[in-house]
């Protein structure tokens, strides 16, 4: 009988090393017509060159302001539609949601209709006066921050809605009844049960956000290039096979290791609980 859940999990162990581990090995240190040591020689270029470094802090760095954008944002969203005792709640969340079921593509587009030189928001600031002439949104980290963020906030906002659900809403009316206030009753118990699911929220983000490639590619251009449209080039422009390799190999790292990261902090919480 205890061997039985070990044979369940034959399948899918098979399919994830012949199906993604291999693959993913193969296309990181052993690419077409190139030598492994090739590619550890453009990596460490990359990680001593100006132009490749200024790209990999960009990349850090806006994954890391979508972060803390979208689970700010994302989790009153979350508190909020998982303690609302309104008939109409389960609507709410499928419209919190819905932006998951479109194209990547068509929500970025969107940006540029309202970011675009004669957009929606150029033109409001002329007429409010704030400005004589549109100014440039498009092509600016501005802009790709904020369409990452829209494409990223309903995963953070669903992410949360499950941690904050599996939360017993009596614990709130119990604090209340003891005197804790409504913000001490967030801060001190919704938050803290509800950091593992926070902490998968933000993990998701922050791989999302680095390694996307429509939203950066569109509103970023090529002025403003990350890891992926970096990849994107190597690859298919100038079909450098060890430059791909080793910026892929940058971008998995920088997930595996934020992955880590949250499992370690999740971990030490759980410990300290």
């Amino acid at each position: 009988m205890s061997r039985k859940p070990a044979l369940l999990l034959i399948p899918g162990l098979v399919f994830i090393l012949f199906g993604f581990a291999i693959p993913s090995a193969i296309m990181l240190l052993a690419p077409p017509s190139t030598d492994t040591l090739d590619v550890f020689a453009r990596l460490g270029r990359m990680l001593t060159d100006p132009y490749d470094l200024a790209i990999i802090w960009r990349t850090v760095r806006i994954g890391l302001i979508v972060t803390v954008a979208c689970v700010v944002l994302g989790f009153p969203i979350a508190y909020l539609l998982a303690r609302s005792t309104s008939r109409f709640a389960g609507m709410w969340l499928a419209l919190a949601i819905f932006p998951l079921l479109l194209s990547n593509v068509v929500r970025t587009f969107g940006w540029l209709v309202i970011l675009g030189s004669q957009g929606a928001f150029g033109q409001l600031l002329v007429v409010l006066g704030i400005t004589d002439q549109p100014p440039q949104l498009l092509y600016t980290e501005l802009a790709i921050v904020l369409g990452l963020i829209q494409l990223f906030l309903p995963l953070a906002v669903i992410s949360c809605y499950s941690a904050v659900a599996q939360v017993d809403a009596g614990l709130d009316h119990a604090a209340r009844g003891l005197g804790a206030t409504k913000s001490q009753t967030l801060w001190q118990i919704v938050i803290p049960l509800s950091r593992p699911g926070i902490l998968i929220a933000g993990t998701l983000v922050f791989a999302g956000a680095t390694t996307a490639y429509t939203t950066p590619y569109l509103l970023g251009g090529s002025s403003q290039r990350m890891l992926s449209t970096q990849l994107f080039s190597y690859a298919s422009v100038s079909v450098d096979w060890a430059a791909a390799s080793a910026t892929a190999l940058i971008m998995t790292v920088l997930v595996f290791l934020v992955s880590g990261l949250s499992s370690l902090v999740s971990r030490k919480a759980g410990v300290t609980a």
